[in-house]
């Protein structure tokens, strides 16, 4: 395929215009019973997920982005990891060296994402195997199954507890009904690209279904040991028991298999890692009038990653980092209207996560950290333009103890197209099972050679004071929409590895132990804007600046260095005669760390574009869409020598 010259640097991008994310906030919400689906110019959306009551987009108690499924099929992504870079304030990798494509919000800390709450369907996918991570769930549904992926930016420990520190992503599947008859689609392409996806919908005399089964394969990043491979099983059903409830039952099953090392150090760690996901979840709704409903839910998921290297210089020495995981999850949840002013959830969450791993614990006793939540927030309309959100979470860790994260957030429709808001929230993250607990060791012939980890849980919970300032404006002369997040989050304890010095049977090691040791906030302005500025077109920008200020040195420079001072994203997507579309991102990121390469940071500049033709099947209905990413140099992702080089591929899809 003949390569295009590379997009033009970031300042001439920001010069076309400040435009971002027209298909990305709701042009398709879905909503609850009694609102209909309308395109965002006419009607607010309304967003599920930020206080745990439905609410317009103008009135939730933060900053919130929408990406629907339009955005997400125009983008061209092949995973919500790689979506996410495209909202502002999160940085994202494709690499599956550490556990799979992760994203996180206001900076990549560490190895693994563990200071936000991912959400499919309302479930957590949070893994609590090595220090915490979202990466794997992120991986939980095929894109094509995905009604829309709401996402908050900034705290919300408020509704969803401690994994909620610095944001939530709520995955929101398509409906059952919604997906009937079947579907199929294949892609094909450079580096070793080969998707294949297939859906089943049916319809019973109550309720409907769908089974949904693909399979994600690449060789990986320039430079890996690549060749990565996601296998997906899912189901869905949807059943009206009767008029006033239902029920939906949600299970389903992956596996990632992903090859780890580096391709030109033969003898540096190559091997083949697998992680497995079961899960099944049920949700219960009952309405109990026309004010009030009552939810309850129930998931069980279950993880087990096997990781085995050979260390070539002790023939017979393995490094091994395999594990299993096991998490259940009950929660009742209680919506009500108090008065025509007031509306109200309050509930309850009982959750068990249990960890096994004697590599890493030097215990074959599961770990076991018992939660207990609970939670209310209340929407109070003070007046029509003045609208109170107050919550608050009452958390309690059978292992770290009690924490209270509570928010208050005032939002002012100055005029009906024009909102303000201001707010403040706490919240906590305690530490994981193995920042706590942490003893890996390795020994030959009953002689023990190293220990790289010992924990001895000095380590207290990360705690966070959000302070933000708001703007949502709706011009309709314009076509367009503007939301702006001035944050001041700030951090006390937060949670890192040092080594210290050890003495095991007489000899000494230099383990690395878990510790709080630096205070520090992030400063900063997130600029979202979209339009329509010309008929079929939707046309895009985001911008955000942030800084990290420190009261005294940090511990690391790495900390330092963890996210870009400015990140800019253009998107458009522009209608075509004949049933054509053209989609273009640009993404520019100054200097970004690269998180296995000690202080390396380098800019990007990402440019990805795709051009798709509709197509006609007698009845059916089809796409032929060729993709290429990073149109334009070859970046570093999770390390130095891992290189993103362009891709491009071919996707062709029959629907109903």
């Amino acid at each position: 395929m003949k390569k295009f010259p590379h997009m033009a640097r970031s300042g001439t991008f920001v010069v076309v215009g400040l435009v971002w994310l027209m298909a990305s906030q709701g042009l398709a919400a879905q909503t609850t019973a009694g609102v209909s689906e309308k395109d965002f110019l006419d009607e607010m959306p309304i967003i599920l997920s930020v206080s745990r009551l439905p609410q317009r987009l103008d009135e939730t108690p933060g900053a919130v982005t929408i990406l629907d499924r339009d955005f997400i099929r125009s983008s061209g992504a092949r995973d919500v990891a790689d979506l996410l870079r495209l909202v502002p304030g999160f940085q994202s990798s494709t690499s599956f060296e550490a556990d799979a494509p992760q994203a996180s919000y206001h900076g990549v800390y560490g190895y693994y994402s563990a200071r936000i709450q991912v959400l499919v369907d309302g479930r957590s996918v949070y893994s609590n195997f090595f220090a915490g991570s979202v990466a794997p769930g992120l991986m939980t549904v095929m894109l094509d199954d995905i009604e829309r992926i709401e996402v908050l930016r900034g705290s919300n420990s408020v509704a969803y507890g401690a994994r909620a520190m610095l944001g939530v992503v709520n995955i929101v599947t398509r409906h059952s009904s919604d997906t009937l008859g079947t579907r199929a689609a294949l892609t094909r392409g450079e580096n070793g690209i080969q998707d294949t996806q297939l859906g089943l919908g049916w319809r019973t005399e109550n309720s409907s279904m769908r089974l949904s089964l693909d399979e994600r394969g690449d060789d990986g990043l320039t430079g890996s040991n690549g060749h990565n491979r996601v296998q997906r099983v899912n189901f869905r059903s949807d059943w009206q028991v009767s008029g006033s409830s239902n029920v939906q039952l949600s299970a389903g099953w992956m596996d990632i298999a992903s090859g780890k090392g580096y391709a030109n150090r033969p003898g540096d760690g190559l091997r083949d890692v697998t992680f497995e996901n079961k899960f099944v979840n049920v949700d219960w709704k009952e309405v109990l009038s026309p004010d009030q409903d009552l939810v309850l839910s129930f998931s069980h998921n279950q993880e087990s990653y096997r990781d085995v290297a050979p260390y070539l210089p002790i023939p017979g020495l393995n490094l091994d980092g395999s594990g299993t995981t096991s998490n259940n999850t009950l929660t009742a949840q209680h919506t009500l209207r108090l008065s025509p002013a007031v509306r109200m959830v309050w509930g309850a969450e009982l959750r068990r996560e249990s960890v096994t791993s004697k590599p890493l614990f030097n215990t074959a006793e599961s770990l076991v950290d018992d939660f207990t939540r609970l939670f209310t927030h209340a929407e109070w309309r003070l007046r029509p333009d003045l609208l109170l959100n107050g919550g608050v979470m009452a958390e309690h860790s059978s292992v770290s103890g009690s924490s209270l994260a509570p928010r208050l957030m005032l939002n002012w429709h100055v005029t009906p197209e024009q909102t303000l808001r201001a707010g403040i929230s706490r919240s906590f993250r305690p530490p994981s099972a193995f920042e706590r607990r942490s003893d890996v060791r390795y020994s030959f012939n009953n002689r023990l050679l190293s220990v790289t980890f010992l924990a001895r849980g000095n380590v207290d919970p990360e705690a966070l004071l959000t302070r933000e300032l708001g703007y949502l404006g709706n011009f309709q002369w314009l076509k367009s929409t503007l939301d702006v997040r001035l944050f001041d989050e700030s951090f006390t304890g937060y949670v890192d590895g040092v080594p210290y010095l050890v003495q095991l049977g007489g000899k000494p090691y230099a383990p690395y132990d878990y510790f709080n040791v630096d205070n520090f906030s992030i400063r900063g302005l997130e600029l979202q804007w979209k339009g329509q500025p010309w008929p079929g077109a939707q046309l895009g920008f985001n911008q955000t600046f942030s800084r990290m200020a420190f009261p005294s040195p940090p511990s690391e420079t790495k900390l330092v260095v963890a996210m870009p001072e400015s990140t800019s994203t253009l998107f458009l997507t522009q209608q075509l005669p004949s049933g054509m579309q053209f989609s273009l991102s640009h993404q520019y990121s100054e200097p970004l760390w690269v998180q296995r390469s000690g202080d390396f940071r380098q800019y990007i500049h990402r440019t990805d574009w795709r051009l798709s033709k509709s197509l006609r099947f007698g009845h059916r209905r089809g796409e032929l869409a060729v993709t290429v990413q990073n149109q334009g140099q070859p970046y570093a992702d999770y390390d130095s020598s891992f290189l993103f080089k362009r891709r491009a591929y071919v996707t062709l899809r029959i629907d109903n």
